[in-house]
């Protein structure tokens, strides 16, 4: 079956589409053929895949061929089954008969010797060429197409179709079509079956002798090339898998025999991913199977034609980056048999070649979102995979030196191994010229200096000391003399150290060794190469090793190598930023920045390591941001931008301290200040957040009340080597709960020297709104160059000054409390003080957890109230006041010192007393002694007609103000009532009288204050019209004095008075005077209670004795009353009760009681005003509600007043009222004078309003 390689890829070249054949019986062909014809491609096809599940194909490709065709006559029998997959899907077989007997005797036999072959999937194709007028033409072939379904119809399957030339054929091509796929699916159906059961069978003799991998890659093939014709892609691809992993298995099988790995033809370094026609099988067949390198590139290839038919490129790259990488693992294993350098060579090819033919079938667009990422992460490794071979090959041929010493290029280069050829190749004799030139730019090559003079190692491309790799795989020397190359020499061979040799290190004979003339190749095999000769020989080695012209110019020079290298790097980064990877884009930037930085392109250059840069400083890799910042810095500088070179310069400096030594961040701050203190042309604000950072003290945050100043202090880490003045400084202040709330600066307008590390620096804070506030943004100015900082550092930092480090949240470090009450200003007491006297007035001063330090309070008294000048103001603790509350203050205050820590005098100055230092923090007590005046007389009052007291007459008010807080921005004012009274209120009464006519009058004495009173004298001068009865200078009768009277207690003292002869005018004239009480006492009370004895100074017992004070009181005598003179009283209502609109005559009955004859003062006492007051809504009155009565001044005198009422409403209502208006009540006698309610009934119902039945 091996046999059949070559004629099985020529048919399958030849062979893309499916065979229908057509069994001409009538000669009909030639009419229906272009009919038959443009039905193709079949639209919409229906076929089962392998799994026998229904699957529609868009256009199914196939080609109607006679059975009289060479092509279907010319085959053998043999081969009939091994490529049974181009064999006929379907036979129609077209028939014309006009005759009945004709299609019994002649086309029905014919029929059935056709169609005696079971194998083959038939139908007829019944042409009818009646016309349409000749109705004997139509019925017969009726008739006739009527027979052939009888006889070849069944009742599974319909296998006859008519078609009338001359008629409407719409239903004919469908039922064609139909019947077409039918016998299509069943022939693929019998044929996959067929296939799986041959290939099964192979299968089960895989590890016999007898097992050929060649008879099972035809029929495995046949079986995917049949799908593939049917355009079941996604079963031939699986079939092509399938073949792969057997081959993989026969090939790594541990008892098969070793067979050759193929590579060594010319040309076989271009990879062939993409091109399953790139070798005929028969060439690359060996024995019962294939090689490895050529087969598993042809598997590959046609499952990647398969993917592209299927469109999915992303699956072609994701394959293929998969299968380069396996593939070059296996390159690896036979390296030593291969071409030199073959491994790296063929992965540049394919990774290039998968690149092309995904990016020419990709749509963009077309695919999901994250596909697209994927497929462009894939297209950038490719081109990153290429890159780096491509570097390698370059470093051999010696452009190692124009390859930009990156941690990229560092990192691929440094892990990917050497070529490990058998033989290291040799360079030929011819080349002395080629030697000699490349140890020249070797000698002549110098490491360009880095901006800022920094000096750094330069980084490895090269996993090992090539000079010793290639030497130890010459032919001469072996595995156990490789050590015997001195150090020496391999140090004064290698590529760093010809371009920078050691004098110190390199003794005269091996320089004079290793820079001998390259020309002098006479001598020893076993003399090692010099890397100028590896480098020649590697070069004329991968020109043997490359076919592909392209590759080989990109390697010819170093410019064409670059170009080449720039393109593929471009490629990467391309792909990668639109890709999910988008920082290995970023980072491939800074490759091609560095290509540009080298050829003087510093715009290109500095606008790529801008990129590279933030993406390093973002992820925080300060080592490879330390390797690329200096270069774009130094772009800058020459691109004279000054504020992107000052924003550099600033973030070296805060890179970690480590990656630069101390000159060099001294000339970092050298360049920062210059720039500062120069005239830029653009100044803009420098963000320093990385340099310098900021932070509250650890502890607490500093709290305020509303409306208070202070300090606040912060930590600010500067990260400068030196000093650094700045000439301002402000900070801002942000509400964390207060969106509306705008930023609030601090400033500090003096210079600031900022030490290296650690600095405290002390801020005046004013006053603030009322919220917790964190730091904001650190502004300040440096020479002309303002600056700015969003950088908070810890609150607590480490113990080393120079520690730097982020904290997330921040920590508030001022809290501002909302208004509150911080201080309160009460009256000590709450009893009434004595009025006339100076009295004490004590003023709580209670701070609420705020310090009254420097107070000031203002005192102001209002109308009726003054402070007594003459006494000195005392201050002491509320808690001594509170403990010596029950005792005397005035031995307490005898006791103490003048000042001492709860006790101290003042004095006031223009209204304003300062507090002292004890009182700061603690509730104290302001003693300060006033006078209330009141020039009125006080007046008694008669338990018959008692008079209200009004507590505003003693009221007196004192305004008070507090300035407090730092700078006495807190103000507190409060006006203080206090109750001034007098001590006595005097009220009197007539006790009893005398039949003589003597009245004992009964003085009650009311003690208004909180304090005892003591009475030492008391007298009263009586008014005209009264005289006293025994003694006559007015003196109580009884001897009780002194007379002691206890707080709120009452004490009563009886005068003897008679009445005296008086006019009626002297009586009118003592009523306004009244008769004056005259009290000596004396008072005993506590300043923190209330009343107390009067401050030493002024004082009212001046004025009488100087035992003790002197109250006075009027009081007004009248002529007692101590019976009626008239009785009033209600006359009972009728006994038939009151109605509702009835008239009803109310009577009361007024009698005097005794004579007015000895009391007459006018002859008009016999006239008696009456009034009768009744509510309108509830009585209509028909008589007279007022008007005088006559009544004798007789006792006994009587009269009776009616009126006339009408009762308006129905219920218990109030009666009319009967007054006196000119008589006192205390001389009616009310017997009663009137029910409270009575009882007035609904009206009675009027017969008028009845309804007879």
């Amino acid at each position: 079956m091996a046999n059949y390689l070559a004629q099985f890829q020529s048919i399958k070249s030849s062979c893309d589409h499916l065979v229908i054949s057509v069994e001409d019986v009538s000669d009909l062909w030639h009419i229906v053929k272009s009919g038959f014809e443009e039905r193709l491609p079949f639209k919409r096809a229906c076929l089962n895949n392998k799994t026998r599940n229904l699957v529609y194909v868009e256009s199914l490709p196939a080609e109607f061929i006679l059975t009289t065709d060479i092509r279907l006559r010319s085959r053998f029998p043999q081969e009939l089954s091994l490529f049974w997959f181009r064999e006929p899907y379907a036979t129609v077989v077209l028939v014309t008969c006009e005759d009945l007997d004709e299609f019994k005797t002649i086309l029905k036999p014919r029929l059935k010797l056709i169609v005696q072959n079971d194998e083959r999937e038939y139908f007829i194709v019944f042409v009818s060429k009646a016309q349409p007028n000749n109705d004997q033409a139509t019925k017969l072939a009726k008739k006739i197409y009527a027979k052939l379904e009888v006889d070849f119809n069944s009742k599974k399957r319909e296998r006859c179709c008519k078609l009338d030339i001359h008629g409407p054929d719409a239903n004919f091509w469908e039922d064609l079509d139909s019947k077409i796929m039918e016998s299509i699916r069943n022939t693929l159906d019998r044929r996959v079956q067929f296939y799986e059961d041959e290939i099964r069978k192979l299968s089960e003799q895989r590890f016999m002798p007898v097992w050929n991998f060649c008879n099972f890659f035809i029929l495995k093939e046949s079986l995917a090339f049949m799908f593939e014709m049917t355009h079941l892609h996604e079963d031939s691809l699986r079939e092509y898998d399938e073949l792969e992993l057997c081959y993989l298995e026969t090939v790594n099988a541990t008892g098969m025999k070793r067979r050759d790995f193929g590579g060594l033809e010319r040309g076989d370094d271009q990879a062939a991913l993409v091109k399953p026609d790139y070798k005929p099988l028969s060439q690359i067949v060996q024995d019962d199977s294939f090689r490895e390198f050529e087969f598993r590139q042809y598997l590959f290839a046609c499952q990647s034609k398969l993917l592209l038919k299927l469109d999915r490129p992303v699956e072609v790259a994701s394959r293929g980056y998969s299968f380069i990488i396996s593939f070059s693992k296996a390159l690896a294993l036979h390296e030593n048999t291969l071409p030199f350098c073959m491994r790296e060579v063929w992965v540049i090819t394919a990774c290039l070649a998968l690149i092309n033919v995904t990016t020419s079938h990709y749509n963009d667009g077309v695919l999901a979102p994250d596909v697209e990422k994927e497929f462009y992460r894939l297209q950038g490794d490719l081109y990153s995979l290429s890159r780096v071979k491509l570097m390698r090959l370059a470093y051999l041929i010696g452009y190692g030196m124009d390859i930009e010493r990156s941690p990229v290029n560092s990192a691929a280069l440094s892990m990917l191994p050497w070529p490990k050829p058998a033989v290291w190749p040799s360079f030929p004799p011819d080349a002395s010229n080629e030697v000699l030139a490349k140890e020249k730019k070797i000698l002549q090559a110098n490491t360009r200096p880095k901006h800022f003079g920094i000096h750094r190692k330069p980084l490895p491309l090269e996993p090992s000391l090539l000079l010793r790799e290639a030497n130890r795989r010459r032919a001469s020397l072996s595995a156990g003399n490789m050590f015997e190359l001195s150090p020496s020499f391999a140090e004064g061979l290698s590529l760093d150290a010809l371009r920078t040799p050691p004098p110190n290190k390199i003794p005269a004979s091996s320089m004079s060794r290793t820079n001998s003339s390259p020309g002098n190749f006479e001598g020893s095999l076993d003399r090692p190469m010099r890397i100028s000769e590896i480098h020649v020989a590697a070069e004329h080695a991968l020109q043997h090793t490359i076919s592909d012209p392209d590759l080989w110019k990109c390697l010819s020079s170093v410019q064409n190598f670059e170009q080449k290298y720039l393109d593929l790097t471009k490629g990467a980064a391309d792909n990668y930023h639109h890709s999910w990877w988008k920082r290995h884009g970023v980072v491939l930037d800074g490759e091609i920045a560095a290509v540009y930085h080298k050829h003087g392109n510093f715009d290109l250059a500095a606008k790529s390591y801008e990129k590279v840069c933030a993406l390093y400083s973002g992820e925080g890799w300060q080592d490879l941001l330390a390797e690329v910042l200096p270069n774009l810095a130094e772009c800058q500088k020459i691109l004279n931008d000054e504020a992107g070179y000052l924003s550099s310069c600033v973030k070296l400096l805060s890179l970690d301290k480590g990656l630069f030594l101390t000159k060099e961040r001294q000339s970092f701050q050298s360049e920062v200040v210059r720039l500062a203190h120069s005239e830029m042309k653009h100044p803009v604000p420098l963000d320093v957040s990385s340099l310098i950072t900021f932070s509250g003290n650890p502890g607490p945050p500093l709290e305020l009340c509303d409306g208070d100043p202070g300090t606040l202090s912060v930590t600010v880490w500067s990260g400068f080597p030196d000093d650094i003045t700045l000439e301002s400084l402000s900070l801002t202040l942000a509400a964390t709960y207060s969106a509306d709330e705008g930023v609030k600066a601090i400033t500090r307008s003096t210079a600031t020297i900022l030490n290296p590390g650690k600095n405290n620096i002390f801020l005046a804070l004013p006053p603030q709104k009322p919220g917790s506030y964190v730091l904001g943004v650190l502004t300040g100015q440096i020479g002309n160059l303002r600056f700015r900082s969003h950088s908070f550092s810890k609150g607590g930092p480490a113990d080393t000054d120079d520690f730097m480090s982020y904290e997330k949240p921040t920590r508030p470090i001022l809290k501002v409390f909302k208004p509150r009450p911080l201080v309160d200003l009460n009256a000590a007491i709450s009893s009434a003080l004595l009025m006339n006297e100076p009295q004490w007035i004590g003023i709580i001063v209670r701070p609420i957890y705020y310090s009254l330090k420097g107070a000031v309070l203002h005192i102001d008294t209002g109308p009726g109230l003054k402070i007594v000048d003459t006494h000195v103001i005392e201050i002491e603790s509320y808690t001594k006041v509170l403990q010596t509350s029950t005792q005397n203050t005035v031995d307490d205050r005898n006791s103490v010192s003048a000042a001492t820590k709860e006790f101290t005098q003042l004095t006031l100055n223009d209204g304003k007393i300062q507090l002292p230092d004890w009182a700061n923090e603690t509730t104290s007590v302001l003693w300060f002694p006033v006078l209330a005046s009141d020039k009125r007389l006080a007046r008694g009052t008669s338990s018959v007609a008692p008079q209200k007291q009004s507590i505003v007459d003693g009221m007196r008010t004192i305004a008070l103000k507090l300035e407090f807080g730092i700078s006495h921005n807190q103000t507190f004012e409060r006006t203080v009532a206090v109750h001034f009274t007098d001590p006595f209120h005097v009220s009197t009464r007539v006790a009893d009288k005398c039949k003589d006519g003597a009245l004992l009058l009964q003085v009650t004495l009311h003690s208004q204050v909180k304090a005892t009173l003591t009475i030492l004298d008391t007298w009263l001068d009586l008014q005209p019209g009264f005289v006293h009865t025994g003694h006559d200078d007015g003196r109580p009768s009884s001897s009780i004095l002194p007379l002691i009277i206890s707080p709120s207690s009452r004490a009563g003292i009886l005068f003897g008075i008679r009445l005296g002869s008086a006019t009626t005018g002297d009586e009118a004239e003592a009523l306004e005077q009244g008769s004056i009480l005259n009290i000596k006492y004396a008072i005993s009370g506590n300043r923190t209670i209330g009343a107390h004895a009067p401050v030493d100074g002024e004082s009212s017992a001046s004025e009488g004795n100087e035992l003790g004070l002197l109250f006075r009181s009027a009081l007004v005598l009248q002529r007692p009353v101590l019976d009626p003179c008239l009785s009033v009283g209600f006359l009972p209502l009728p006994s038939g009760g009151l109605k509702v609109g009835q008239l009803i005559s109310m009577r009361w009955r007024v009698e005097r009681l005794k004579d007015l004859e000895e009391h007459a003062v006018s002859p008009d006492n016999d006239e008696v005003l009456y009034e009768v007051n009744a509510n309108s809504e509830n009585w209509m009155l028909a008589g007279r509600k007022k008007g005088h009565i006559s009544l004798p001044i007789k006792q006994g005198s009587r009269i009776v007043i009616s009126i006339i009422c009408v009762p308006l409403v129905a219920g218990y209502v109030h009666p009319p009222q009967f007054k006196l208006p000119k008589v006192d009540e205390a001389n009616i006698s009310c017997n009663p004078a009137g029910p409270h309610l009575v009882c007035v009934l609904p009206p009675t119902l009027s017969s008028s309003f009845c309804i007879p039945s």
